[in-house]
């Protein structure tokens, strides 16, 4: 089963969409075998962005578009909103389609937030959006410096998207004196993504889009003309569009370019005075620069709502149902809340939940047609930052189905990602290895403590990572 599957018992929905999903589905299931000009699977930003754009570019063009839970209710729905650019990857971005095209392609990342804010305001949909910037922190001295490289690497290309902060800045930004340094990217943008999501599929279908969620992708027919298999239809398509995010690891095309990670967040109950006393701008994304990344936002409902990176991983690409239930790192999220803000330490949370996050060996999203299957376009590996670059990536994918050819795109983002990592089980286990030097020497980091020489070497090897320190 590719597609994300119908809940599986003991499953929880993520904070973000608490009350959102009405008693009767809202797209319900397809029933009947159908013919598409363009089918999509996956119901999250991508597959969604792809379908307007489809609808905008060519709006007779006949787009199903199905989930196998419902929209949003993938990664989509669970992640922290942070609406980034791609300029704090510049360095390996750079390295995998030279400085022009980085460039460029960093502009068209950050214009695309801007058109999140411009479709929330032309619908009138209340997403929560706000441009307040982006914080890249350090929260211990062995991370002091860490952006260094990469605003280096930008402006020898003529660009400046960040600004240089004093730490008192950032302690006032921030709301923070644990804070002890960082930079501010204007660009980005916080969301609530449920709310996002729910809301594109709202204007899809009211474009023509024919959306059913509870319709899982239990094969896909290879071919001239490929067919989508679900439990109670098939659909034949000119075109299909594989949107399937951390999914995609169960193709076995994909199996050897994705690492599955889930990701961890807490939000907590509404703080009240305290919050209005926090220096801490509503809307601005808060991150450290530890590999095992924190990253925080205030919410317009008056919480925190605080993540952590690098939890469990799917072995073989699956994800089985501890992706799909409460927080299991909830004492260690909180933990690391309390320690980024000292005076909430006492504060309830109100909620858990994790995440799958599909990180590509080049940490950035691929857009490619199958090998022998040229009509079957899929889109992952977008490494933990997928809110805004989605928006760009439907863009992409629609012009993809619509003609010939890979829209332009540097050949490194237009194929699979090489692999160098081992086949399973032993890329599994030694995931399990590298993940543990990362949190002992991350641990020991946060004490101000050195770690051995065994414990960095090990921790060097991990391949991903949400931020770039200047060196692929």
């Amino acid at each position: 089963m590719f597609d994300a599957p119908l809940r599986p018992a003991g499953a929880i929905r993520a904070h973000w969409l608490q009350g959102l999903l009405p008693e009767t589905p809202a797209h319900p299931a397809l029933d009947v075998s159908t013919h598409a000009d363009v089918c999509i699977v996956g119901a999250g930003f991508t597959g969604l962005w792809t379908a307007l754009a489809l609808k905008r570019r060519s709006p007779g063009t006949d787009v199903v578009l199905i989930d196998g839970d419902v929209c949003g209710g993938g990664a989509s729905g669970r992640n922290g909103g942070f609406a980034m650019t791609w300029w704090s990857k510049f360095p390996s971005l750079q390295k995998l389609c030279g400085a022009d095209a980085a460039v460029e392609l960093c502009r068209r990342s950050e214009e695309a937030v801007a058109d999140i804010g411009r479709f929330c305001e032309e619908h009138g949909i209340d997403a929560w959006y706000r441009r307040a910037g982006w914080l890249w922190t350090a929260t211990n001295t062995a991370q002091l410096d860490a952006w260094s490289a990469t605003l280096e690497a930008i402006e020898r290309a003529g660009a400046r998207p960040f600004e240089r902060l004093g730490r008192d800045e950032v302690a006032e930004l921030s709301g923070s004196p644990v804070h002890l340094a960082g930079v501010r990217e204007a660009a980005a943008a916080t969301i609530q993504p449920a709310l996002l999501a729910r809301g594109i599929a709202e204007v899809a279908r009211s474009a023509g889009v024919r959306v059913h969620e509870g319709t899982p992708m239990t094969a896909l027919v290879r071919g001239p003309s490929p067919k989508v298999v679900t439990p109670r239809a098939t659909i034949t398509a000119g075109c299909v569009v594989l949107a399937l995010n951390a999914w995609a690891a169960e193709l076995p095309e994909l199996a050897r370019s994705l690492v599955v990670v889930a990701s961890d967040m807490v939000a907590t109950e509404p703080l009240g005075v305290r919050g209005e006393e926090l220096t801490w701008p509503l809307g601005l994304a808060v991150s450290d620069s530890r590999r095992l990344i924190n990253y925080y936002r205030r919410t317009d409902d008056g919480r925190i709502a605080f993540g952590k990176g690098g939890g469990s991983l799917a072995l073989g690409g699956r994800i089985g149902a501890s992706f799909h239930g409460p927080s299991p790192r909830l004492d260690e999220v909180r933990g690391q809340l309390g320690r980024a803000y000292p005076q909430l330490a006492d504060t309830a949370v109100a909620a858990s939940w994790r995440g799958p996050i599909d990180y590509s060996i080049s940490g950035f999203p691929f857009f490619c047609r199958l090998d022998r299957s040229p009509q079957v376009l899929v889109s992952a590996g977008f490494s933990g930052n997928g809110v805004g670059p989605s928006r760009l990536a439907g863009d992409l994918l629609a012009e993809m189905a619509l003609e010939d050819g890979d829209a332009g795109l540097p050949p490194a983002l237009a194929r699979l990602p090489s692999s160098r990592l081992p086949p399973e089980p032993f890329r599994y286990a030694g995931g399990l290895l590298v993940r543990e030097a990362v949190a002992r020497k991350e641990r020991l980091e946060d004490r101000e403590r050195k770690p051995d020489v065994v414990t960095r070497v090990i921790a060097g090897l991990d391949p991903t990572s949400f931020i770039d320190r200047g060196t692929p």
